[in-house]
């Protein structure tokens, strides 16, 4: 076990999927010479060369169609975008080409093409950097994405999404990146937990908590501070976001009668309105409230000096979970 930063643990896993398998070629902007903003990629081209780290052109959709190309020819690539709210410029390569070429072709091609996408706020940073872009990507039929929340994930994970012959996009909670934990890095990828299965972290018996990414540090926090009155939280770090560990969920809200989500991206359309929607489909006969959804509001991205009063924090989840259990709250004319 070594101790490593979030960010090391994915630098890590992606010098490991180089080592083993030639065909794996990273591109991005800045992640060269430079290792990245966030310097993830720090030092790999350096001991791999820059015909297998590849600083790209300040041009995602240029990234991404370029991308097509080489998994066309066999090889994986592994692209990062630079910051979340840059994606769009390649949203129509990765929506119309990446995500549907296997179909299109009735299994013949496979585009086996990973991209890293830094999301989500807490860092400091204004609108078009500290964005969460996932929902659209989960209503798109033929990617997977992903998001983990601890380093020991990051470097599996990672390394999951590179060897999976469909398309990732692998979201990483910026506001994460620095944080530390032990990271086993002989756990071999093809045998870990699979990156579309949901993780149960705390054991509870009052109340479903399902959180992905960068809440599930906060959502942890809760069980604990709520663990001091006498409720028994259960955290669910979700890890897939497409496709969704539902069995894992429904085991759980069967068990508690009630699922509180929480998530960074705004609450109309988000990912914990389909957690929601579905669980209610699926479990309705064990559900002794409705479920309640904790989210960013529905606004653009606030200034820096605003944003940890948009983003769900310990009280907001806290008092989601008193409406679920009916308990009387201060925070309850709140939307999100």
């Amino acid at each position: 076990m070594t101790q490593m930063t979030f960010a090391r643990a994915i630098n890590s896993g992606l010098r490991k999927s180089l080592e083993n398998d030639p065909k794996v070629i990273l591109m991005g902007e800045d992640i060269g010479t430079l290792g990245g903003v966030f310097r993830v990629t720090d030092g790999l081209q350096k001991d791999f060369g820059t015909h297998r780290v590849v600083d790209s052109p300040l041009a995602e959709s240029a990234i991404i169609g370029t991308a097509v190309g080489l998994a066309f020819r066999g090889y994986r690539p592994v692209l990062e975008i630079q910051f979340d709210g840059f994606i769009y410029p390649a949203f129509d390569q990765i929506v119309s080409q990446v995500a549907k070429m296997h179909y299109r072709t009735r299994g013949a091609v496979k585009l086996p093409i990973t991209i890293r996408v830094p999301f989500g706020g807490g860092i400091g940073s204004p609108e078009h950097h500290s964005e969460s872009p996932e929902a659209y990507f989960t209503h798109t039929s033929g990617l997977r994405v992903v998001t983990v929340s601890n380093p020991q994930d990051a470097h599996t994970v990672i390394q999951q999404a590179i060897l999976s012959d469909d398309p990732v996009l692998f979201f990483e909670p910026k506001r994460r990146y620095h944080d530390k934990g032990e990271v086993d890095e002989g756990i071999d990828p093809r045998t870990a937990l699979p990156m579309d299965t949901a993780r149960v972290l705390t054991e509870g018996t009052d109340v479903t908590l399902v959180a992905y990414g960068p809440l599930v540090k906060t959502a942890r926090d809760a069980a604990t501070a709520a663990a001091d009155e006498g409720i028994s939280i259960e955290v669910i770090d979700l890890r897939s976001l497409a496709p969704v560990d539902f069995a894992t969920i429904e085991k759980s809200v069967r068990k508690t009668g009630r699922l509180v989500v929480t998530h960074e991206a705004g609450q109309h359309g988000g990912v914990g309105a389909e957690l929601a929607a579905s669980i209610t489909e699926r479990c309705f006969h064990y559900l002794e409230a409705a479920p309640v959804r904790i989210t960013g509001f529905d606004i653009p991205y606030p200034s820096s000096k605003l944003e940890m009063h948009h983003l769900p924090g310990l009280d907001r989840i806290l008092d989601g979970v008193d409406r679920a259990l009916g308990r009387p709250n201060s925070l309850s004319g709140l939307e999100g």
